[in-house]
């Protein structure tokens, strides 16, 4: 049975962007199910399953409706323990709730300020007069000045990328020798960046942009798919 995946969309419905939902994409393809997608815009997003969920992503799995993408990817794994493991065991599982906390807490802040007025102007209408409301609540100032800030903070966040820099010196993946769901939640916030806003997040000789784009190129360039913002 395919399982039907729910992705937050922009005015172009080809082009998702949401960084949890694309860890979940990169999972049900590491996992070999086959899934279909359904484009979601952000004043649908309370509409979906007659409302079980405030976020993408959603799963709906035969009779099974799921939400938050952690607890997606450890019911697909538990679920379907004959595919490949998004985690390698339990261990696994615990640490990847470790990369789960520093990419939301390091990587998504500067990224999402960064990108905010990007995010904004590939919205259509509606989901522009929603995004710009619940956002300025969310900063507590206009969109415009708080993107504003990005050429600055940008130096500081590429030093944050250490940790991952330096671990790639020894293994390609954050998974070892091949990616494991740790790598689908680093490279489903690069993702978010990449297809919302062409600003130079990356250094292309960092050794993180090089691991990004073996991640692009994952299951048959899955996230490869959706072409770069321009």
């Amino acid at each position: 049975m395919t399982i039907l995946l729910y992705e937050l969309v922009g005015a172009d419905s080809a082009r998702p962007f949401s960084p949890h939902v694309w860890k979940i994409a990169l999972s049900l393809a590491h996992k070999g199910l086959p899934f279909e997608t359904r484009p979601v815009p952000f004043t649908e997003v309370s509409k979906v399953e007659g409302g079980f969920s405030k976020t993408v992503p959603v799963i709906r799995d035969g009779s099974r409706v799921l939400n938050e993408s952690f607890d997606i990817a450890v019911y697909l794994d538990e679920t379907y323990p004959d595919r490949p493991s998004l985690f390698g065991g339990e261990g696994g599982k615990a640490m990847a709730r470790f990369i789960e906390r520093w990419s939301q807490l390091t990587l998504h802040p500067y990224l999402g300020a960064a990108a905010l007025m990007d995010i904004h102007d590939c919205l259509a209408p509606a989901d522009q007069a929603y995004f710009r409301a619940s956002r300025e609540t969310r900063y507590g100032r206009p969109l415009e000045t708080v993107a504003a800030g990005r050429d600055a903070g940008l130096a500081a966040w590429r030093v944050a990328l250490e940790p991952l820099r330096n671990m790639l010196t020894y293994q390609p993946f954050i998974g070892g020798a091949g990616p494991l769901y740790p790598d689908y939640i680093v490279a489903g916030a690069l993702q978010w960046a990449r297809v919302t806003s062409p600003f130079p997040f990356l250094d292309p000789a960092d050794p993180v942009a090089a691991w990004f784009g073996h991640c692009l190129e994952l299951h048959g360039g899955l996230l490869a798919k959706v072409p770069a913002a321009a």
